[in-house]
């Protein structure tokens, strides 16, 4: 930190399991005191007994890091630190796990139309994908998760938090409300596609590829896909799609991320329109 060697800060854990900072992608992360400076990122997060339980990842200050700490510092625990690179030296690159389902916070309206008391916690599934771990595990829409593997889920945030934190490919539990019942489901997270050629959805999509978009972009509130490539000359070329465009819909019907986009694609429609936005310019592409 600041240009200096080797130091040490010392404090007390306010929290663990924060999530909701602004821009930090998938979120579980240790909150302390300790001052954490600009320069200290990566650096170790250690108890009283000089164990590591998380690596210093991050400080909150409005007016900027440059200002200094203000004691709210924030680590990744190091058991995710651990899978990190476990991932990183098996893959060459971290997967995120998924589900395959949408899913939005329980509010006091919604709990009323559910039945459920107004505090009631959790993350109500609004759509589940063909062929996804979540339709196989027999997850319905209307579902409310209210845990996984044990974990309080209190909205759809802290439920995609989780789909990309846990390991891909084993077993979670998700603890379900359904018609006022408990009832719990075993489901096996897959990797999550982070892009995805055009051609092998539909022919009017060759030479483009699709790829999901930046995490910073989602914890703005932006949804949809990105044409990260697209080849000159390409049927996706002629038709006037560019490398760079934003994609928030196909035929007027609003597309999250990739895998909707995969899902919406999956009986290709007659007429393919798209919803793109390019620079500060919005309008819809005809694919030929």
């Amino acid at each position: 930190p600041f240009g200096l060697g080797q130091t040490v800060t010392s404090g007390i854990v306010s929290a663990v399991g924060r999530s909701g900072l602004q821009g930090l992608g998938y979120q579980n992360f240790i909150q302390t005191d300790a001052s954490i400076n600009p320069g200290n990122s990566g650096g170790a997060l250690v108890n009283l007994r000089g164990e590591l339980v998380g690596i210093n990842t991050a400080s909150f200050n409005p007016r900027g890091s440059a200002a200094g700490n203000i004691g709210l510092g924030f680590a990744i625990p190091a058991n995710l630190a651990e899978e990190v690179k476990r991932q990183l030296l098996a893959y060459g690159e971290v997967r995120r796990g998924t589900l395959g389902l949408d899913s939005e916070d329980l509010g006091p309206r919604l709990a009323s139309q559910l039945g459920l008391p107004a505090n009631q916690r959790g993350a109500v599934v609004t759509r589940v994908y063909r062929g996804s771990p979540a339709e196989t595990a027999g997850v319905r829409p209307g579902d409310l998760v209210v845990a996984i593997n044990g974990e309080r889920v209190d909205g759809a945030q802290a439920l995609r938090n989780a789909e990309g934190l846990l390991p891909v490919d084993r077993q979670v539990r998700l603890d379900l409300l359904r018609d006022e019942r408990r009832l719990s489901v075993q489901a096996v997270l897959k990797a999550r596609a982070t892009e995805v050629e055009g051609r092998t959805l539909d022919a009017r999509l060759a030479g483009a590829t699709l790829a999901e978009l930046p995490e910073r972009f989602r914890q703005r509130g932006w949804f949809g896909v990105v044409a990260s490539k697209v080849e000159p000359g390409s049927r996706a070329d002629r038709s006037g799609l560019r490398a760079g465009d934003y994609i928030r819909g196909v035929n007027r019907r609003r597309v999250d991320d990739l895998q909707a986009f995969q899902d919406v694609m999956a009986e290709p429609p007659r007429n393919l329109q798209l919803d793109v936005v390019r620079g500060n310019r919005t309008g819809y592409l005809v694919m030929e």
